[in-house]
């Protein structure tokens, strides 16, 4: 079982910049699907961005397409989650996730994740 464990978060403001990681503990990092999900109080958890197993595949929420930038080390068992021109709605809790041979379609919806990350905040003032 795979354990992740998030670093990074915390308090910013509009148009900051900020830098999320996630570092798996297990031997079999390459064959897991990493994901971000974020939830607001009040609100739904929801996907955020997905890196396949399989080399190269990435997606993004409609929300954060071109201002968020997931990013994975295979050596290091490590994903990051690089998150720019950072808005007040991008307030949440965010969670790092991981799902045995998962891509992009099968993780979108959270139901196929194997672990959970314990969660960081991250709030953005206007």
């Amino acid at each position: 079982q795979v354990q992740l464990v998030e670093s990074g978060g915390g308090l910013v403001q509009a148009g900051d910049s900020l830098r999320l990681s996630c570092t798996a503990k297990t031997n079999d990092f390459n064959g897991y699907g990493m994901a971000w999900f974020r939830q607001a109080p009040g609100q739904e958890r929801e996907m955020v961005a997905t890196a396949s197993w399989i080399p190269n595949s990435f997606d993004y929420a409609y929300s954060v397409r071109g201002r968020f930038t997931i990013s994975r080390d295979n050596a290091q068992k490590t994903v990051t989650l690089q998150m720019n021109s950072l808005k007040p709605e991008d307030t949440a809790v965010y969670y790092c996730a991981a799902s045995w041979a998962g891509t992009v379609a099968s993780m979108r919806g959270g139901n196929a994740i194997d672990a959970w990350g314990k969660g960081t905040q991250v709030t953005v003032s206007s």
